[in-house]
């Protein structure tokens, strides 16, 4: 197997070479904090406890692993593994497990009521960071889902869960859902996440899914609004949210793919459908043609703050904790903070800027 793997990185290394990093300043000097990152992966996605990460890192694809790039110029980057198709509970509750390094506990209530085991995955022995508390902060960022998760996880730190704690006793109940640790995160990026849901999946009642503890359901509208309602902002932390668009508007109003990006096949059927659809949600919103940009996958509207929360757009030179700092529309398709499935796409300069940006405040 191991023979296998490294017969693979040659060939990828060969046909798709690692770009070049060494040009990416980095500054300390600016730097006020150096807290770890801890990124997290959207539906279907993977990180660095899984296999197929060695051979083809979901951060870095194709250009090589952007963890171990990064990490070399001196940034402290980890890549979360969590469930491609669990629902935001659940991966935030793998995600704990992965940063605490504990065993993972999906909580007696939530378990129960889903009918799967309490317990899984144990990551005592190899957590992604080698300390964490309110004086070891981390940073988190979430792409597409994974905006979903850090968020729910943020939430579940700085409030615990009621149900949780009326249903489990106080000797074995995860410190994940007692509270009182908000101050243990610094900052929370979404990229390109469905924060507000998405149009992707059409205006079906999630309802009558017969699995509601997916991903699937919890990004329909009405449900990724529920959960927002649900998510609270805290005044110890920065906020920020970066919307992506691979479309541009005609001149009679309507939409299409933007051709100088050249967007992935994966994602053109989808963005296709939802470049042309509106109407109104089980449960009332109404999705008007606001919705139709979007970056394959999610609406470029969505992609934004919680329709629920402050925000203010990202000003640089004043950034502060409690608000969502939204930045300007990225210029790609949904994959394009991953580096792209299937063309050259260096995303290792944004990110380093973007960690500069949060270290130096």
């Amino acid at each position: 197997m191991t023979q296998l793997v490294s017969f693979m990185l040659t060939i990828i290394m060969f046909l798709f070479p690692t770009l070049n990093v060494s040009r990416i300043a980095v500054d300390k000097s600016t730097w006020k904090t150096d807290y770890d990152y801890v990124y997290c992966h959207g539906l279907s996605g993977w990180g660095s406890y899984d296999f197929q990460d060695n051979f083809l890192p979901y951060w870095g694809m194709f250009g090589g692993n952007m963890d171990i790039n990064l990490n070399n110029l001196g940034y402290k980057c980890h890549s979360a593994s969590v469930d491609p198709d669990g629902s935001a509970w659940d991966r935030a509750c793998e995600l704990y497990a992965q940063i605490a390094g504990a065993r993972v506990d999906y909580g007696k209530a939530h378990s129960e009521k889903y009918g799967h085991s309490r317990f899984g995955k144990d990551f005592s022995k190899k957590p992604l960071v080698k300390s964490w508390s309110s004086e070891d902060k981390i940073n988190l960022l979430g792409h597409s889902f994974g905006g979903a998760t850090v968020r729910l996880l943020a939430e579940l730190m700085a409030n615990g869960d009621s149900e949780e704690i009326a249903a489990t006793p106080s000797d074995d109940i995860s410190p994940l859902f007692t509270g009182g640790k908000a101050d243990w995160i610094y900052s929370i990026t979404t990229l390109a996440a469905p924060t507000n849901g998405t149009t992707a999946y059409g205006f079906g009642d999630p309802e009558r899914m017969e699995n509601k503890d997916t991903a699937a359901y919890d990004m329909h509208i009405d449900c990724a609004l529920a959960i927002n309602e649900r998510i609270s902002t805290q005044d110890c932390t920065y906020y920020f949210a970066i919307p992506c668009s691979a479309t541009v508007q005609n001149d009679d109003g309507s939409w299409k793919f933007d051709e100088s990006i050249n967007v992935e096949f994966p994602v053109k059927s989808t963005g296709d459908r939802m470049m042309n659809l509106t109407g109104t949600t089980p449960g009332g919103y109404v999705v008007d043609e606001s919705w139709l940009e979007n970056d394959g996958m999610v609406n470029t509207k969505s992609a934004g703050a919680p329709f629920n929360a402050p925000s203010t757009a990202l000003d640089r030179e004043n950034i502060e904790p409690g608000i969502w700092n939204v930045a300007p529309v990225y210029r790609g398709d949904h994959m394009a903070f991953c580096g792209d499935l299937f063309k050259p796409n260096n995303i290792r300069p944004f990110f380093a800027d973007w960690m500069n940006m949060i270290n130096g405040i």
